[in-house]
């Protein structure tokens, strides 16, 4: 890979899920279009953002990159390689340079096994360390990297805070020596007062290693104070992508500022002075998604064409791409 070329590129990739029906003889009857054909890059060293509400895709986005599950179309390049198109050897090669920071702390860490081997799993499968000894050695050294005591290796999931755990997800995904972590949403299921120490731990890492990040949330605020870019989902696809400040202080497509709008001022006369944008219904299913336009059933500037015609994914000013006909 040349120094120019960013090290994520995913292009039109989508992950369908089928829908069956029956027990013995499951028939198909159609199709949860969790992504649906969405297109980004991410630089060397960048954060990239993805923010939406529940059960936009965002989650599914991040695990169809790393290869958790099989994309039903389109390309993933990590550092060159294709996830999509990746064989055995190819895919080890993968799992050593993307890593994911699951979203529930107290489900993704195995019960039945201590610190040690949790953390040290990534550096067996990889070869990382010639001996026991000298595994057990880094994992204390990662364990330190992510705030934790070294000499906790032994205990088990169930003796750690939330937070600690996550902690303890963290050094996990660090193991392999990653260049790029998709986190999702790492900081959701943590009180409010841990949401800010796991951040600035994120943030110290990629300074210290020069890590790229997919940061999947739904808490703007948090969202502008740690990525460089934002791009914003709607039911499967990408209808806004701009740098953090251009984003926040000129959202274009009006699905952004519904969401905008609702994120707290801690001014209240600010917070009195500024429109609050109230989406009327609900989200369609994205087993049968609108046509055109998915945002058109609820958008408050849709013209005719705009559920009849799919909007183009084009670029609005200099780095700030939007897909809406009437913006």
């Amino acid at each position: 890979m040349s120094d120019s070329e960013p090290l994520i590129q995913v292009k039109c990739l989508t992950k369908y899920f089928p829908v069956t029906k029956g027990i013995v003889l499951q028939r198909k009857t159609g199709d949860v279009r969790a992504v649906d054909g969405i297109s980004f890059e991410i630089s060397e060293r960048e954060t990239l953002g993805l923010v939406g509400e529940s059960g936009c895709g965002k989650t599914t986005a991040g695990r169809t990159m790393l290869g958790l599950y099989p994309a039903t179309s389109g390309s993933v390049l990590i550092d060159g390689i294709d996830v999509c198109k990746a064989d055995n050897r190819q895919m080890l090669v993968i799992r050593r340079k993307a890593q994911m920071i699951f979203q529930d702390p107290f489900a993704s860490l195995n019960p039945r096994w201590t610190v040690n081997a949790i953390v040290s799993e990534p550096i067996r499968v990889h070869g990382l360390a010639k001996t026991e000894k000298e595994r057990s050695e880094q994992v204390r050294e990662l364990m330190s990297l992510v705030g934790l005591s070294g000499r906790l290796i032994n205990r088990f999931p169930h003796e750690f805070s939330g937070g600690q755990r996550q902690r303890i997800g963290v050094a996990r995904a660090l193991a392999s020596r990653p260049s790029f972590i998709v986190c999702d949403e790492p900081i959701s299921a943590l009180d409010v007062s841990i949401q800010a120490q796991v951040v600035n731990l994120l943030e110290d890492l990629q300074d210290q290693l020069g890590l790229t990040y997919l940061f999947i949330a739904h808490d703007l605020s948090m969202v502008r104070h740690i990525c460089d870019r934002v791009a914003v989902m709607y039911l499967g696809k990408i209808v806004e992508l701009a740098d953090r400040e251009e984003l926040y202080e000129n959202p274009l497509h009006p699905y952004t500022q519904a969401l905008l709008s609702a994120v707290p001022i801690p001014d209240p006369k600010k917070d009195r002075m500024r429109k609050r944008i109230i989406l009327s219904g609900d989200v369609p299913s994205p087993i049968n998604p609108p046509g055109g336009c998915r945002f058109h059933p609820r958008c408050p500037i849709a013209k005719d064409h705009c559920s009849q015609v799919d909007p183009e994914w084009r670029q609005s000013t200099p780095g700030h791409w939007i897909a809406c006909h009437e913006v």
